[in-house]
């Protein structure tokens, strides 16, 4: 009699979807809309209806954005087709008609793209520390000026600390899994940083390197004068508060010009056309 082996199980991290995985660990985008539409009626006296979203990924930003009001629109742009097809599959199709014609996906370089001019341009997940050069940035921003209506905002993330400088490791449990953060890499003189995005798995399997990230470590100060010479009006940077008796990190900001040598410390900068 011949025998039949079982085929091989697959592990947890071949059976896993690392875009899944990033929304699941990185991605907070119900927080952030609630930071953006908070921020702009209190600096602009209404609630904008009229978003882009640059470096989008899966455009679960966008997504969340449409279903939240009727009459919120959306633009995602980025220059991935697969992680765009991806989104058309697993986030898009979640959508009703109705609110699949609110969002728009563009695949496009976000220094070539030409769009609607909106109230709200995002860039979120820290997406455009990938411009090293001065020069770029200061395209960019100036492209991004361009997209705003006169009295539309800019919404820029922002980390600082003397851990931005270190190679290290954040390991953090998610639901079913385990998040990898690593700054594995970095350049003291250019303040070039190679990151590294791991998962792991209850069964020991792993994904690594499931995402891959070189950045210039970007100081909220120079990001400020690079945004006033691209013709911004006004800039503000939004830290993370503190708990004061245990220095714990908290999910609210404060509109502030200082802060303390934390560690690490996260924000928002926010700019005015």
């Amino acid at each position: 009699m011949a025998i039949v082996e079982n085929p091989p199980t697959q592990t947890m991290a071949e059976k896993a979807d690392r875009h899944l995985l990033y929304q699941a660990s990185v991605q907070n985008p119900d927080f952030e809309l609630d930071f953006i539409d908070e921020t702009f009626k209190e600096i602009r006296g209404r609630k904008p209806k009229t978003m882009r979203e640059d470096f989008a990924g899966t455009a679960i930003s966008s997504c969340r954005w449409v279903k939240r009001r009727r009459g919120n629109t959306a633009i995602a742009v980025d220059f991935d087709a697969e992680v765009l097809d991806w989104s058309r599959k697993h986030n898009i199709s979640k959508l009703t008609d109705e609110q699949k014609q609110r969002i728009e996906l563009i695949e496009d370089d976000v220094l070539n793209v030409s769009t609607d001019k909106v109230e709200v341009l995002q860039a979120y997940n820290f997406s455009y520390w990938f411009f090293q050069e001065r020069a770029t940035m200061l395209n960019y921003f100036k492209k991004a000026r361009e997209a705003l209506v006169d009295d539309g905002l800019l919404f820029l993330d922002v980390f600082g600390g003397s851990e931005c400088y270190q190679t290290q490791k954040e390991k953090r449990k998610v639901d079913g899994f385990k998040y990898i953060w690593e700054q594995a890499e970095f350049n003291a003189i250019t303040n070039e940083l190679t990151c590294h995005i791991h998962f792991h798995f209850p069964d020991k399997s792993k994904i690594k390197k499931a995402f891959t990230y070189t950045w210039r470590v970007w100081g909220a100060r120079e990001l400020r004068e690079i945004l006033a010479e691209a013709g911004f009006s006004e800039s503000t940077v939004y830290r993370q508060k503190f708990d004061p008796k245990t220095d714990e990190a908290l999910d609210e900001y404060i509109a502030t010009d200082e802060a303390e040598d934390y560690a690490c410390w996260l924000g928002y900068i926010i700019a005015k056309p």
